[in-house]
């Protein structure tokens, strides 16, 4: 055979990258999903009636409408805090396109599912189309939400999705599941390092080609 003829083999062609698309949406409707059927559940049977007191009065169910955002905070900004979770609800659906880390996912998942939830109670609920107030109905160690704001499944969400979503920015990772430019600046420190290392050590022998161990090269000999 022709050695000519010969074709070199193919470079190995990398598998390509699924977006998480399904992950987020799919764990966004779940949190949806059980903000929803809770909620419903405590307006039906908690209405009207005393808190209900778990493990011992470490939790208890009951009744509240918050018209703030997640945890009763800043109460009465119930328009603006609707625009901005209908603003969230947008960029995140975006972004969910060029999603590869699955941390990502999961971060992002966590707050759309919960921001839906809420947004969904500012919209149809009392006392009116974005001014409605979110039902909240878990309290810790008071019945009333004086140790600790009362809260839901969607606030437990977002929070939850907002601490991972700081730790995996903190950590540089990317959407796209890549590191970003915290892991360059340790490559580029390794590099000037060794580069340092390597010019001291060709300054301490002077450029006479000694070995470390101080002897000289043996000199080479020719024969008559």
């Amino acid at each position: 055979m022709n050695e000519d003829n010969v074709r070199p083999p193919a470079p190995a062609v990398p598998p390509r990258r699924r977006p998480r698309t399904r992950l987020l949406l799919g764990l966004a409707a779940g949190i949806l999903t059980l903000d929803l059927v809770t909620k419903l559940v405590v307006v039906a049977t908690l209405s009207d009636r005393e808190p209900l007191r778990l493990l011992g009065g470490v939790l208890y169910l009951t009744e509240a409408r918050n018209t703030g955002a997640a945890f009763s905070f800043a109460e009465g900004a119930t328009v603006v805090f609707t625009l901005i979770a209908a603003v969230v609800v947008v960029v995140i659906v975006r972004v969910a396109r060029r999603l590869f880390s699955a941390g990502w996912a999961v971060a992002l998942g966590l707050v759309l599912g919960g921001a839906v939830g809420n947004l969904v109670d500012r919209v149809f609920r009392d006392p009116g189309f974005l001014r409605g107030g979110v039902v909240d109905f878990l309290s810790l160690f008071d019945p009333y939400g004086r140790v600790w704001p009362i809260f839901n499944v969607a606030d437990s969400a977002i929070v939850c999705g907002g601490v991972l979503g700081a730790v995996l920015a903190v950590r540089g990772i990317e959407f796209d599941g890549s590191r970003g430019p915290a892991d360059d600046t340790a490559d580029g420190t390794t590099d000037d390092t060794t580069d340092d290392t390597t010019g001291r050590t060709a300054r301490a022998d002077g450029g006479t080609g000694r070995r470390p161990d101080g002897d000289a090269p043996a000199a080479r000999t020719d024969q008559d």
